[in-house]
């Protein structure tokens, strides 16, 4: 087996143990050490408010080093569909040590935190290579500042990182289409490519359009509520 191929494979084995380190034992300390509310929580809270912890951990490392690829990994820059990067590949690997580990633990917990939408996506990012709420699980009114400052932090978030990199995806996958280098990825490859891009975009639009209603339901009630509020509080001056 070539040193690159044992990088790899070490890779996704190490991120898979990570990552169920931090499910199964991390954040249980962790989160109490921050959150005293959190110790309340029922088991099945605990399960859903560790898997997101997980999730952020790995959106912000991935994430991350994915912007710096894409930034200044030469290689990728000169050609980014033959470019042999082994830092990509690193990337890739660590973020699929992720989506089993998350497979696995969604699996294990299906009744708590099973969704059949997460397999479809992990499986479909599998086979192409979430800020969260936490508030509204310790019970934080939901109109307080922080549960509210949360939401659109979270709306705003989810829409650059998610939604606003569609166009400049497809204006790319445009560009090389029916080149000498595009040709060479074979149909196997440039079907699953388009597919799956395209299935993975069609969740996030979805996803998109149910936070931005969420976002805006709260907002709404809340305008509603301050209105009412200097109403009551006109009258009784």
């Amino acid at each position: 087996m070539e040193a690159n191929a044992k990088l790899v494979i070490g890779t996704v084995c190490s991120s898979f143990a990570i990552f169920q380190t931090l499910f199964h034992f991390v954040s249980y300390w962790f989160s109490a050490k921050v959150s005293p509310g959190y110790n309340s929580l029922s088991i099945e809270k605990k399960i859903e408010w560790n898997s997101r912890v997980v999730s952020t951990c790995h959106s912000l490392l991935v994430g991350t080093f994915g912007l710096y690829l894409f930034l200044f990994d030469e290689s990728t820059i000169v050609d980014p569909l033959w470019g042999d990067s082994t830092h990509v590949k690193l990337n890739i690997a660590t973020a699929s040590g992720y989506l089993i580990s998350d497979l696995l633990i969604i699996l294990l917990n299906w009744k708590v935190i099973g969704d059949k939408f997460f397999v479809i996506h992990h499986c479909t990012a599998l086979a192409a290579y979430y800020l969260v709420w936490f508030f509204e699980t310790l019970k934080y009114p939901k109109f307080s500042k922080a549960n509210v400052i949360n939401g659109i932090l979270m709306t705003v978030v989810f829409f650059i990182v998610r939604i606003i990199a569609i166009p400049p995806l497809y204006f790319f996958m445009y560009s090389v289409y029916g080149t000498e280098a595009y040709a060479r990825l074979g149909f196997t490859v440039q079907f699953c490519w388009v597919t799956s891009c395209l299935v993975l975009d069609v969740m996030n639009v979805m996803w998109m359009i149910k936070i931005t209603k969420g976002c805006i339901k709260v907002i709404s009630l809340i305008r509603q509520e301050e209105a009412k509020s200097s109403l009551q509080n006109g009258k009784l001056d």
